[in-house]
């Protein structure tokens, strides 16, 4: 008896929550395997999970499995759709569907903080605008500890699909306040009795001189112009990297893992 694709086909859909015609468009969406996987892991909100047809190696298996238990609906597309959804350059055959990201308020920062019983530890970014920069560091910050990062809403990148995969799925882990005006999400930390240091090139102490240890809030400035003059003024005090190239300065995700691990480093 000739088998029947089509009905073997439809209970394969059924039984792994499948559909094969989707074209809405969604808020946001998260590519890679490790990404998506660790956003499945993270419990978080996902509307739907799209996959390569024919995938199924590898760590693919395991983000089907644990989109069954979730009763996360999966969907199939054919390689030329999946290239056509993807924002990024390697999806690695799967796409999650996710609502906004869920960016919080200052406060639930440093209530992150006082949860784990320890001094604030803040990252402000001022006016980070490369996605793969901001990933970085959201990577780094969440290996080193930070609480929370705080970035402007305007000219800076905010977190998307690239953000969350060069993060490898850390965004998931961070909590990310996006403010209006940097300044004054500076002054509410103040208020709060964090000591502001920040990062400046023309500055006469080190990094590893100064005492980073206690409630503390880092500013890493915008790649090209680092922090502006406004903000400079509210920091209490500036470090410096030493510099001993041709080229005098360090890619800003590079500076952030820098100077937050000496931070890292004197608290422990």
């Amino acid at each position: 008896m000739k088998k029947n694709n089509n009905n073997s086909k439809n209970n394969y859909n059924k039984k792994y929550n499948f559909e094969e015609n989707d074209e809405k468009s969604y808020d946001d969406q998260i590519e890679g395997r490790n990404s998506v996987l660790e956003l499945l892991e993270s419990g978080k909100d996902i509307n739907k999970i799209f996959i390569t047809k024919g995938e199924r190696h590898g760590s693919i298996n395991k983000i089907i499995g644990k989109a069954k238990e979730r009763k996360i609906i999966i969907v199939e597309k054919d390689k030329r759709q999946m290239e056509q959804m993807s924002q990024t350059e390697n999806y690695q055959g799967v796409i999650a569907i996710v609502p906004p990201f869920e960016y919080c308020e200052i406060e639930n920062i440093l209530e992150e903080a006082k949860n784990r019983n320890e001094d604030p530890f803040v990252l402000i970014l001022d006016g980070i605008e490369d996605p793969h920069n901001l990933g970085s560091i959201i990577r780094t910050a969440e290996t080193a500890g930070i609480h929370g990062i705080i970035i402007p809403k305007r000219r800076a990148a905010g977190v998307n699909s690239t953000v969350n995969k060069v993060s490898a799925g850390a965004v998931e882990h961070m909590k990310i306040a996006r403010v209006t005006n940097i300044t004054d999400a500076i002054q509410k930390l103040k208020d709060a009795g964090l000591w502001i240091c920040g990062t400046d090139i023309n500055t006469e102490k080190y990094y590893y001189d100064q005492d980073l240890k206690g409630p503390l809030g880092i500013v890493i400035g915008n790649e090209g112009n680092g922090i502006s003059d406004k903000v400079k003024k509210n920091c209490d005090f500036l470090v410096k990297i030493p510099m001993k190239g041709k080229v005098t300065s360090l890619n800003a995700s590079v500076s952030t893992g820098i100077v937050i691990y000496e931070a890292l480093k004197q608290r422990m």
